[in-house]
């Protein structure tokens, strides 16, 4: 027996040595044809001039996100999304306790910060008011009375996977909240969990296109036949590339959303970067109130505001046809990009952000007696309490959020969205990554993100003094100075009268 177990110690440790010997001569191996391959090629020069040692530099380069993300990026450090705004989405998700401790860990003193101006004699809860329905479509054939402020902003199923949109649209119902389809048309799956539903009409008019890619009426009212589909929103241009259109990756392209989509199945799908038929003012009037006669639902646009003197022209056009003729809503969309993949320059540096598009477009409206006709939404990295209820009180009706909601999903800020590659499953195509993701379990958390962020945003603005978020006004708010100090939001944005040519427009809500 001794004599079976020396010889399978000594046959055990002479084949592990072996492999040892093997396993170092291929790493051997390796490094000579790396160091072969590197001294030769000419497109990297550093790792021509330190051959193997360079290409560490572009490894590290990549892993570099994620360590400063979990190891070295402070709370309140990272872009665009940092870790505080991240956990408090991901307790407000889990239905956890969100209170904190031992103090802010917020640099208040940053110019632009908002600043709530807390009333010596708050909202008693009992006092307080359930946020009411708000309708949108006044006049319309078929109105829609929104009853939640915070809803889930646009993306497109293809830009997202099957079960991260069946759980957004089964939290939706739960929460009751809308659901933005994006432009990349409806589907089964965005109508399985009952959700009210805002069709997006894109410039490449997917799931709405004939064969030339023009509009289809037919094809329009087939998609407004569904209950669910409440809106129908013309985007002119989003946040993260505003002047370009949208961008599918051939590889998110299969078989199923080629069908809804109508576009060949396995190719890049490259959007016009504006609709051809929409000129000017006037002529995207005319495409507003021929979507709302064909549908006979509420219509608005989407757009990322940049020059904006053409909105006194959509106004002056507006009061010339009639008010009837108005859109029913505008998002306004930050400048700062947001879930679609996009050029950097155009993240960077094109479109005003929504700190200040959204009240120069509720100042716009109200010179030109249409804030009551038009219902504003804001859009754009407003994922906490703070931010939507700095919102409302800047003048906006209803809140979108879509990476809020993503993170509700489990999003980690990979990065990796239009890579296919999506680590929790919510942006690939990739069936094993899609596992991670169950909808059942996932809508659960993107309800009481909702519920939750919602009932912070009234704890605000009862500690304010008001019964109900959308009773705040500028006058609640304080914007930080470069100095520290602060001024009232309304002296920053004061509150604009009706011009007097326009007055007797005003409707009475």
């Amino acid at each position: 027996m001794k004599l079976l177990f020396d010889n399978f110690m000594v046959n055990g440790l002479s084949f592990l040595s072996s492999a040892f010997i093997l396993l170092i001569g291929i790493g051997v191996l390796a490094i000579i044809v790396m160091f072969v391959i590197d001294i030769t090629q000419t497109q990297d020069a550093v790792r021509r001039n330190f051959p193997v040692l360079g290409r560490f530099r572009s490894l590290f380069t990549k892993l570099g996100e994620f360590f400063r993300q979990y190891f070295f990026a402070m709370d309140r450090e990272e872009l665009p999304f940092n870790r505080a705004e991240r956990e408090w989405i991901h307790r407000a998700a889990e239905g956890k306790d969100n209170t904190v401790a031992f103090g802010s860990s917020k640099i208040l003193t940053v110019p632009g910060t908002a600043i709530f101006v807390n009333c010596p004699f708050p909202t008693l809860d009992s006092d307080a008011i359930e946020v009411q329905p708000l309708r949108i479509g006044e006049g319309c054939e078929k109105p829609y009375d929104a009853p939640s402020f915070f809803n889930i902003s646009a993306m497109s199923y293809g830009a997202l996977s099957t079960p991260a949109v069946k759980a957004l649209s089964a939290g939706a119902k739960m929460a009751g909240c809308w659901m933005n389809t994006g432009e990349g048309g409806l589907s089964t799956h965005h109508l399985e969990g009952g959700a009210d539903i805002v069709f997006q009409i894109g410039t490449a008019k997917y799931g709405v296109r004939d064969d030339t890619g023009n509009l289809s009426d037919d094809k329009l009212r087939e998609v407004a036949a569904h209950d669910q589909v409440k809106m129908i929103e013309l985007k002119m241009s989003q946040g993260a590339k505003p002047g370009k259109g949208g961008i599918l990756p051939g590889s998110k392209v299969t078989a199923e959303i080629a069908a809804i989509r109508g576009i060949p199945e396995g190719q890049d799908s490259i959007s016009p970067n504006r609709h051809p038929e929409i000129n000017d003012a006037a002529s995207m009037l005319d495409m507003i109130n021929h979507i709302r006669a064909v549908t006979g639902k509420p219509v608005g646009f989407k757009a990322v505001l940049g020059s904006y003197g053409w909105l006194s022209e959509l106004a002056e056009e507006i009061h010339r046809r009639g008010l009837q003729s108005a859109p029913d809503f505008i998002t306004v969309d930050s400048g700062d990009g947001g879930t679609g993949a996009a050029p950097m320059p155009l993240m960077d540096n094109v479109g005003l952000v929504v700190r200040e598009s959204l009240p120069l477009v509720v100042d716009i409206l109200t010179e030109y007696g249409l804030r009551d006709r038009i219902k504003i939404i804001a859009s754009g990295k407003l994922v906490t309490p703070s931010e939507v209820a700095w919102a409302l009180a800047s003048g906006a009706d209803f809140i979108n959020s879509a990476r809020g909601f993503m993170f509700s999903l489990g999003c980690i800020q990979a990065l990796k969205c239009n890579k296919n590659t999506c680590p929790t499953g919510i942006t690939t195509h990739n069936k094993r990554l899609q596992n991670g993701l169950n909808p059942a379990e996932k809508s659960v958390k993107v309800a009481n993100f909702c519920k939750n962020l919602i009932h912070e945003v009234e704890i605000i603005s009862h500690s304010c003094g008001v019964g109900r978020p959308r009773l705040l006004k500028r006058k609640h708010v304080r914007i930080v100075l470069p100095d520290g100090t602060s001024v009232p939001m309304d002296e920053r944005f004061p509150y604009k009268n009706v011009l007097p040519d326009y007055a007797p427009h005003v409707v009475v809500s």
